[in-house]
């Protein structure tokens, strides 16, 4: 089986590589560091010519900054045209657990567009929407800070290892599409000031930090549970305890 993984040299990209590569699937690199650009759509109709499926692990910049709806519009609509040229059978694409509550953040209202793109298509698909990584829950909760205190949003998250979303992918991409999202979460729920708490004593941060009804999740307000998976259909094993221990030995 030849799987294409769009955005390859990335975060999850190379994480997902290894996973296909242990399992002995033929894996092509696509990122600009090989010379193929989802954005301009230079080298993707070589990348593609042959495989069976691809993984699109594409990302734009951080929360909020820069166009990411241009970005994943014009992307998406390279990708899918070269994935029908090509015939591929299983199109995969990681998103968010809970995208379509956070539209008001240009981030999020991207992502939402780039899933419903995928669905336009006719391609068989699946897409994947994770919840928050355990990777990234340091800038999550540092972007709530000001000069004085944390002040984090009343929600509650169930992150998840980067590690245990890429082999997921794996997994599936070698089954059959599902047509639909499928959700992926972490072994426990717990309120983003309790996942704070964790990651400031253990990591000695004395920062006061509290929460407030008021603040927003990257500019949005959303709802207690609006971020947990509805009917994951896959939990992780490790949780952000121990991975927080091994992660500080390491």
């Amino acid at each position: 089986m030849k799987v294409v993984v769009v955005g390859a040299s990335g975060t999850m990209g190379s994480r997902v590589v290894r996973y296909l590569e242990r399992d002995g699937t033929n894996v092509v690199e696509a990122s600009s560091s090989t010379g193929i650009n989802a954005l301009t759509g230079n080298g993707l109709d070589e990348a593609f010519d042959g495989a069976d499926a691809v993984i699109d692990v594409t990302n734009f910049g951080s929360f909020g900054s820069g166009d990411a709806l241009g970005f994943f519009k014009q992307a998406g609509a390279n990708l899918l045209k070269s994935a029908t040229k090509h015939n591929i059978q299983h199109y995969l694409a990681l998103s968010v657990v809970g995208t379509e509550g956070l539209v008001e953040n240009d981030y999020f209202r991207a992502k939402l567009v780039q899933e419903n793109l995928i669905r336009a298509s006719g391609l068989p698909h699946t897409i994947v929407r994770s919840t928050q990584f355990f990777e990234f829950l340091s800038g999550i909760i540092g972007s709530s800070s000001d000069s004085r205190v944390i002040r984090l949003p009343m929600v509650r998250l169930q992150p998840v290892a980067g590690d245990e979303v890429a082999a997921w992918i794996a997994k599936l991409i070698v089954e059959q599409p599902r047509d639909s999202i499928v959700e992926i979460g972490g072994p426990e729920a717990a309120s983003l000031l309790e996942l704070a708490n964790e990651l400031m004593t253990i990591t000695e941060d004395g920062r006061p930090i509290t929460a407030d009804p008021n603040a927003p999740y990257f500019g949005v307000s959303v709802r207690r549970e609006g971020l947990v998976p509805s009917v994951p259909a896959a939990l992780g094993k490790l949780t952000y305890h121990d991975w927080l221990s091994r992660t500080l030995r390491a």
